[in-house]
């Protein structure tokens, strides 16, 4: 006699486990503890099997009998119903490790241990925000070109070129990863070459005239912000770091008596160490900064907490409150100003990279000599701390437009030299 529902409903626990039989070999299965399992029992080569169908009421009579009727046809074209369930079970377990989503989340957990955390997070923000929704259930293996170009396209459409050029990036070295582990065999995103509209290559603003750079100057000493703001971008102008490289310094990175500066290669763009050596200009201004922040770890201290740095925006709202408009100045212009004047100024452009900590020929070699041209920086960095002093002083004294040459400064500057106080080593 087949089930019924009002049956199955019907039926109650026992002293012990037992059966109530279906037909074409299904029952329910049904144990003391009131569980109630369909199941096939089957012989496939000899060997007598048992396939689970489901759970009541999770698993209505009717869709277990539908599973029943698969397997039986699977007997009959000579496949055993429970290695296929298995297979199946792999399959998609497979699959889902095997997604753009999975791939990428591993690849992401092997790199982020030698990425800075603010990059880190860009990296996952810029797939979570903008790939994973549209392709995170797809294997990577099976992902075309075109699917992945109609997710960039999305952030091309709200205008965001440059950073649908960067997922695009992102997801290069995720299939890349893909391929060396095994689950993808091309890159998808380098058929996508050309297919994206071309980056506006549009330069930072930054001051290159001398009279020009002598008011920038003049407006910082001037500025009527935070003490700890303002050190900051006068140390921006003497030793053209990047501003996250200035403004996440240490104390202990400070080393007043040599007169060095070690910034760890985990806080560089390029992820080697850099050692700024610092003139007496940019001495005296750390000199004055320790006495106000030097209690605590870090250099330049939020108001909030002393253990959060001023936040990135800090010296670029400073210089839009002096006056300085998007397109005149911004925090990472310091560093197109000092490389425009210093090659103007005949200086060797190796030793201006190395200053600016730009990608070296040779990474190897420079890994191991973190001091490369270091008396040549030195002597450099001392002239440009005078030069611009020499620059500042005539824009005080108002006069328009102040012909310095780096080279003439021995006379240029010898009036603000002497009015500069030489600054003592650290206690």
């Amino acid at each position: 006699m087949s089930l019924t529902d009002t049956a199955i409903k019907r039926s109650k626990p026992k002293d012990a486990d037992y059966k109530l039989a279906d037909e074409k070999g299904m029952y329910l299965f049904i144990t003391k503890s009131g569980g109630k399992y369909f199941r096939l029992d089957y012989r496939f080569a000899g060997k007598r099997k048992t396939l689970a169908l489901g759970v009541y009421p999770e698993t209505s009579l009717k869709e277990a009998r539908e599973k029943r009727d698969e397997a039986r046809k699977l007997l009959n074209d000579g496949i055993d119903p429970l290695e296929a369930k298995k297979s199946k079970k792999l399959q998609l377990i497979a699959a889902t490790n095997n997604n753009f989503h999975a791939v990428a989340t591993e690849w992401y957990e092997n790199k982020k241990s030698v990425w800075t955390g603010g990059y880190a997070k860009d990296v996952m923000e810029r797939l979570s925000k903008n790939v994973f929704p549209y392709l995170g259930t797809r294997p990577i293996g099976d992902i075309t070109p075109p699917e992945l170009l109609a997710v960039l396209r999305k952030m091309e459409l709200r205008g965001a070129v440059d950073q649908a050029h960067r997922v695009k990036s992102i997801c290069s070295l995720v299939f890349r990863y893909a391929i060396a582990t095994g689950r993808a065999e091309r890159d998808t995103a380098a058929d996508l070459r050309g297919a994206l509209k071309p980056l506006s290559h549009t330069p930072r603003a930054a001051l290159t005239k001398p009279e020009d750079i002598g008011g920038l100057l003049r407006a910082i000493d001037d500025f009527q912000g935070t003490f700890v703001v303002k050190c900051g971008l006068q140390l921006l102008a003497l030793t053209f770091l990047r501003s996250r490289e200035i403004r996440l310094g240490e104390w202990e990175e400070v080393d007043f008596v040599e007169k060095l500066w070690r910034i760890p290669a985990k806080r560089m763009k390029m992820r080697l160490d850099l050692l700024v050596p610092l003139s007496r200009q940019a001495l005296d201004i750390l000199h004055s900064l320790y006495e106000l922040t030097g209690d605590g770890r870090l250099m330049f201290p939020g108001l909030r907490s002393p253990e959060k740095a001023i936040c990135d925006a800090a010296f670029l709202a400073a210089l839009r409150r002096m006056g300085y408009a998007k397109d005149e100045m911004c925090a990472h212009g310091f560093r197109a100003m000092a490389s425009t004047l210093l090659n103007e100024q005949g200086y060797p452009p190796d030793v201006i990279e190395r200053q600016l900590a730009h990608a070296p020929g040779n990474k190897v070699r420079a890994a191991y000599n973190r001091a490369e041209y270091l008396p040549e920086r030195r002597k450099m960095m001392d002239e440009w701390a005078d030069y611009l002093a020499a620059l500042k002083e005539k824009a005080r004294q108002g006069v328009a437009s102040p012909s310095i040459a780096l080279a003439a400064l021995p006379e240029a500057v010898s009036s603000v030299k002497g009015k500069a106080l030489r600054a003592a080593p650290r206690p």
